[in-house]
């Protein structure tokens, strides 16, 4: 674990330079993947570094979580309230019973966030999707996905956590249920059907009963084009 930390810093250190970049911010969501990104983001840049917590509609314990880890590594950090964004815009669109549709736009007001304050700062964005849910598309294209690097994008969510506990992340925040914070009550594990270690042990070995096989399968085959650039006709 000591090891992949210092590739992962020193990673995130060429990436950002060779960019003429000084630095990298984040989003501070409360989840074990953000925590990480956040330390392995203040070791790279120290003070040149932002974790930004945007709550929109968001349940109050994922913010507390979030300041709980800015506060223990010393991660450089702003407050930014996208709850009246969000109700405004919403309000112009047509009504819809689409709750997916909604909380997407969540993702994507927190997108549009991180490159504002990447383009004050002369910042990348650093995202926190991990292979798990790259693989089988559990991100918001444009929103989550829209980032510039992806420092846990080759780690399975069980390296993931392993990385945290290394790095002393809190263990409620390493141990709480994975969530997108896009509803109330909602986790990544009941939107995706399966678990992670189910997940996990797919991309490593093929093994799953019949039935996560076929449900793993094809949502990576409906999030293919999420994982390419917009696709162009051959002629």
């Amino acid at each position: 674990m000591e090891k992949l930390y210092k590739s992962l810093v020193g990673w995130l250190r060429e990436k950002v330079y060779e960019a003429n970049a000084k630095g990298a911010v984040f989003g501070l969501s409360g989840g074990i993947d953000s925590a990480v990104v956040g330390v392995l983001c203040k070791k790279a840049f120290e003070d040149d570094c932002l974790g930004l917590i945007m709550p929109c509609h968001s349940d109050p314990k994922d913010e507390e979580d979030a300041l709980m880890v800015a506060e223990k590594f010393g991660i450089p950090y702003k407050k930014i309230i996208l709850d009246e964004v969000f109700d405004k815009f919403a309000a112009i669109l047509d009504k819809t019973e689409n709750k997916k549709a909604l909380a997407n736009i969540k993702s994507r007001l927190r997108m549009i966030t991180l490159y504002y304050y990447a383009a004050l700062n002369n910042f990348l964005v650093v995202g926190t999707g991990n292979r798990s849910e790259l693989t089988v598309g559990y991100f918001t294209k444009y929103g989550d996905g829209g980032v510039d690097l992806l420092p846990l994008g080759n780690l399975i969510k069980s390296q993931v956590r392993e990385l945290a506990r290394f790095l002393k992340i809190p263990k409620e925040i390493v141990d709480k249920p994975p969530t997108a914070g896009l509803w109330e009550g909602q986790t990544d594990e009941s939107e995706m059907g399966l678990t992670y270690n189910q997940l996990d042990e797919y991309i490593l070995t093929g093994k799953a009963s019949r039935e996560i096989e076929e449900k793993i399968n094809a949502m990576i085959k409906s999030s293919e084009h999420k994982r390419i650039l917009p696709l162009k006709p051959p002629f």
